[in-house]
């Protein structure tokens, strides 16, 4: 049965399931013959038996022993969130009937470390949620179609203790990654009949023995990512751009013109001569009115507040607000697509009624970024990033670069071994692209992605580096989380429990013996993904785009004014304008958190 077939499986059978009839594969034996213990009280099989309340003002009647009651709390909550929040769908929750059950061969688990692989493209990240589709519901999903986790326990992942070394959000990808939970795997080809059941772009690399205690999670050192990003991020602002004149106009003020510019080096006239070569020729072959009318649009869309909703608080039907069209801009006609175009009258419509300003506008915009594909980065702008990168080695308080974290938690600080952007770039198709790889013992969600947002606009709008060290200070500044399509989870590193795993006669967890199958995997499914989605919806484009014209002191902290010119969000609790809660990330993307651990995304 394959992993969606066993999803569809569960609003038909939890009406017809019993709240609790069924105990785990592991806990029969426990119920059965422990007598004599805690004073010499007889404990014995009482447990499976019914207890009457006593005393005083208690209730009549036979009540359910402490296990039971666990399981029918877990069981009465599990039903309220698939029938009453989800339609009566779960995508962690797989119901079989009584009757299915009891016909099922009883079978050990064992306690394992699972390496896998996935491309995290349509899914809503890795942590399994009864709403969402996961990398770890279809997992799951795929484990109990093996029969690598028992009918009884597929109702719930906790009675195989699953647990993730690395939590991924929305999109992000994994070469490597390692889940430890019981499963069985009597079959020499469990992994083999596992990855049968799940898609191409999630992959188990193998299963390994280890101790009843292993936690996956508790016992990696730690992880290497890597974040891949175009080039052109590197670009400033453009100098009409709302950003773009704040970062000028400070500079001024603040008597450091000088020093932006020689800050900016080779790329001080880019936009320049992006306008003159690229951009001007266009605007001459149009008639007069309609040049006047496409540069109104262009400079009314830069310079408008936003309201809330991140519409102009200007309104004018004729402006174009956002910069989403730009998703369809730039994308070959052979470029491949995950699923076929369904056929849309409306928009085509819509598309055959574009005016003459319409057509110059999507020809101005698709020559920027055609205009972004062609740069080539220098070691020198190379280099800028790296001293940038330099300045979070060591522990630092990140308080700045995650959410729901204040300066004195003290779980805000983590501690970072190295990173490193290639110094080689590699360009695919027209785009130029950049590793960065980053080696930390730990990191919290958006992380990442907020450390690489930091250091690129650190070094596209010439600030000084100093504001990266002021970020660990108390003083709270919003800061944006760069594109999840770039991030990917490298690997985990278990270095200490390796040393000990060998005394204990169990192998390391290492994925070097897949290392070739890894990096085929990561060409066809992973680096693929990322740069045709970049090619086709200009992700990185649109993010810098919208932080540079949002007219809002959120990011002036880049400009000479530093973290003093910026916004100060005092509660954490504060609402923002929609249109930068993307940029900013300040909610955990719909994925449902579990304990206290927050990991990347």
């Amino acid at each position: 049965m394959a992993a969606d077939e066993i999803h569809n499986t569960v609003a038909d059978s939890l009406s017809a399931a019993p709240a609790a009839t069924t105990p785990s594969d592991d806990s029969a034996d426990k119920r059965n013959g422990h007598q004599g213990k805690r004073g010499g009280r007889d404990r014995g099989n009482d447990k499976q038996k019914k207890r009457k309340h006593a005393g005083f003002g208690s209730a009549k009647g036979e009540v359910p022993d402490k296990r039971e009651q666990v399981q029918n709390n877990r069981n009465a909550k599990r039903r309220r969130v698939i029938d009453d929040e989800n339609n009566g769908n779960s995508y962690m929750s797989i119901a079989f009937t009584p009757e299915e059950i009891a016909a099922e061969e009883r079978r050990p688990k064992r306690k394992v470390a699972v390496l896998i692989g996935y491309a995290g493209t349509g899914y809503h990240g890795i942590q399994i949620n009864h709403k969402e589709k996961t990398i770890e519901g279809d997992i799951f999903a795929a484990f109990v179609a093996a029969g690598a986790i028992s009918k009884a326990n597929a109702d719930d992942p906790k009675k195989s203790s699953l647990v993730r070394c690395a939590r991924t959000d929305k999109g992000v990808h994994a070469a490597g990654n390692v889940l430890s939970l019981k499963l069985i795997v009597e079959d020499e080809d469990i992994v083999d009949k596992i990855n049968q059941h799940l898609p191409e772009q999630i992959r188990i690399w193998g299963i390994q023995r280890t101790s009843n205690g292993f936690s996956c999670y508790q016992a990696c050192d730690s992880r290497w990512y890597e974040y891949l990003m175009p080039s052109y991020s590197l670009l400033p602002p453009q100098p009409h751009s709302f950003l773009g004149k704040k970062l000028a106009e400070s500079a001024k003020d603040k008597g450091v013109h000088d020093q932006y510019i020689e800050r900016l080096d080779d790329v001080k006239n880019f936009w320049d001569g992006v306008e003159k070569n690229d951009i001007q020729p266009i605007l001459e072959r149009l008639e007069p009115d309609v040049r006047a009318e496409v540069l109104r649009k262009l400079h009314d869309t830069q310079d408008q507040d936003l309201t809330d909703e991140g519409n102009p608080t200007q309104p004018d039907s004729d402006v174009v607000a956002k910069d989403s069209e730009m998703k369809d801009i730039g994308e070959p006609p052979d470029a491949p697509s995950d699923k076929p175009e369904e056929p849309n009258p409306a928009a085509d419509a819509a598309k055959k009624e574009l005016t003459p300003v319409d057509l110059a506008l999507r020809e101005v915009k698709a020559a920027y970024v055609a205009a972004k594909r062609r740069y080539r980065v220098t070691p020198a702008r190379i280099e800028k990033l790296q001293q940038a990168l330099n300045l979070y080695l060591g522990t630092h308080n990140y308080h700045n670069y995650t959410i729901m974290k204040s300066y004195r938690d003290p779980s805000a600080k983590r501690h970072i071994k190295s990173f490193q952007v290639s110094p080689n770039p590699i360009t695919i198709r027209d785009t130029e692209w950049l590793s960065l790889k980053v080696h930390g013992q730990s990191f919290m969600m958006h992380q990442i992605r907020k450390m690489v947002a930091m250091a690129v606009m650190v070094v596209r709008c010439g600030a000084p580096l100093e504001i990266i060290t002021d970020s660990y200070g108390p003083r709270r500044i919003s800061i944006p989380k760069a594109p999840g399509l770039g991030l990917m989870l490298e690997r985990p590193m278990f270095t200490e429990y390796n040393k000990k795993a060998a005394g204990l006669g169990k192998e390391a967890i290492d994925f070097a013996k897949w290392e070739a199958q890894i990096a085929e995997f990561k060409d066809k499914q992973i680096y693929r993904r990322m740069f045709e989605l970049e090619e086709k919806e200009n992700s990185f484009h649109l993010f810098f785009n919208q932080v540079d014209n949002f007219r809002t002191d959120y990011f002036l902290w880049v400009t000479a004014g530093g973290v003093e010119a910026s916004h100060e969000r005092s509660d954490r609790t504060e609402k923002v304008p929609k249109a930068l809660e993307a940029e900013l990330g300040d909610e955990p993307d719909g994925v449902e958190e579990v304990g206290t651990s927050r990991e990347e995304s």
